[in-house]
């Protein structure tokens, strides 16, 4: 691999070299940072970028944001605990009462929160053994193209086959279940009709006694799927998922782990489709860019004995007084409204540049986590959706957004999405050079691999 500048040279060889061979990022982002602000990043060689990976979407108030470095230095000045394990504080009180004022009044009225080691992963952990001790059941229901983590529970939950083939010993008891998507569709209808199938079927599975699944001990979905390919979940759809699961009792887990805080255009994703959950899995955006993981859930759930789920570091309290600041600046500047209005002004841009271009196949998301899907119209295909995916383009996509000064990530099915996740204090400005650097990406791309009938033209 080539590498951009001396410096950046230097310490990307340096990383290669000492790094863990399961390192990805630095792969196919060949920087070094040196220094960030807001949405953008510096590299050691002094080359700007718009960030519009943002820690998986982390960054909600973008990078060393005032409000959040101020909440940083008032505990460090003041000589405040750094780590407490469980053991409460007035830092963390302030961000407790910040993060119920944050949820749904319906929900927070009877919310408990546990605090988890500092991953979203840990947090799906904590909320299965939540379930499976309060319903006593083992079975949970899961959806084709999930993510919800890397440790041993919530990597059996994925839809992605490739990280699970080489791990033996998964959590048995996972029934994966189709998640509607218009584009890629389960049942290749789409629309209203592809979430009602996919509604249908749940309900079905769940009455047929010879399914072959167990009862559930609870029911896991992302609101709109990530790494999934920014996949958003039909309101009906929702809806419907939360009537199954209430009427056969069954604990419905919203995994808000990359949606939270805003980034949909609303605070929390499932707010769109009106429901209220059993328990909200919450991390990345909540610590602002620190690391922090809660469980959020119903008070009927609350029957597991002290100690039923810990962690070293669950006292991070930097992390707490960086989450309260973020969660308090988004409510007061309503940065959810934000993120729907400027979302969808990039996905205008982002459709527009679809329509230019064959290789473009979808786009999709909601709010500020949005998605560009590339296929091969040419290839024989004969899944789901009316093309192939093609992640070679996607690749070549994101290396030419790189070269121009913009940093967006794959997902999705053969990785052939391009996925925006900016900061949500991103403005007008920077959404719109956002949406031109990657057009000309594409454009690029697309001149460098003109189909026969463009180069004949």
């Amino acid at each position: 691999m080539s590498y951009r500048g001396c410096e950046n040279g230097r310490i990307l060889a340096q990383q290669a070299a000492r790094e863990s061979n399961a390192r990805t990022y630095p792969r196919h982002l060949p920087l070094a940072i040196r220094e960030a602000q807001g949405v953008t990043v510096t590299d050691m060689d002094g080359n700007e970028y718009y960030d519009c990976l943002a820690g998986a979407g982390t960054l909600a108030l973008g990078h060393n944001h005032p409000r959040v470095r101020e909440a940083i230095e008032r505990v460090l000045a003041a000589d405040r605990p750094l780590h407490t394990l469980d053991i409460s504080t007035p830092t963390k009180e302030r961000f407790v009462d910040s993060l119920f004022e944050s949820l749904p009044d319906e929900f927070a009225s009877r919310a408990k929160v546990q605090f988890c080691s500092p991953a979203g992963t840990d947090a799906v952990e904590a909320a299965l053994k939540l379930v499976k001790t309060a319903t006593g059941n083992r079975s949970i229901l899961a959806f084709q193209g999930g993510y919800h983590g890397m440790t041993n529970g919530a990597l059996s939950l994925m839809g992605n086959t490739d990280a699970k083939t080489p791990i033996s010993g998964l959590m048995a008891g996972v029934h994966h279940l189709p998640y509607p998507a218009d584009f890629r569709c389960p049942f290749g209808v789409g629309g209203e009709a592809g979430h009602r199938l996919a509604s249908t079927y749940v309900e079905n599975l769940l009455s047929n006694p010879e399914s072959g699944i167990t009862d559930p001990a609870g029911m896991i979905l992302e609101p709109v799927q990530g790494e999934g390919g920014s996949i958003p979940a039909p309101d009906g759809w929702l809806h419907e998922m939360r009537r199954i699961t209430r009427e056969r009792d069954v604990p419905l887990i919203v995994d808000e782990i990359q949606t939270g805080l805003g980034r949909t255009g609303a605070t929390y994703a499932f707010e769109h489709a009106d429901i209220t959950p059993d328990v909200v899995t919450l991390s990345k955006a909540i610590g602002g860019g620190l690391p922090l993981a809660v469980v959020v859930y119903d008070e009927s759930l609350d029957v597991w004995e002290p100690g039923a789920h810990a962690g070293t570091f669950r006292g991070n309290q930097l992390a707490m007084a960086a989450g309260e600041a973020t969660i308090d600046y988004v409510l007061e500047h309503d940065l959810a409204t934000r993120a729907e209005t400027l979302g969808a002004r990039l996905a205008g841009q982002l459709e527009t540049t679809a329509e230019r271009f064959q290789e473009i196949g979808d786009v999709r998301g909601r709010g500020l986590m949005l998605g560009v899907e590339f296929v091969d119209r040419d290839a024989t295909w004969t899944g789901a959706g009316p093309h192939a995916p093609d992640g070679d383009v996607a690749a070549a996509v994101r290396a030419e957004c790189f070269e121009r000064g913009l940093i967006v990530e794959l997902g999705g099915r053969e990785s052939a999405t391009a996925r925006f996740l900016p900061p949500l204090v991103v403005t007008r400005q920077q959404v719109d050079d956002i949406a031109a650097i990657f057009e000309e990406a594409v454009e690029a791309v697309v001149n460098e691999n003109p189909t026969p009938e463009e180069a004949a033209a």
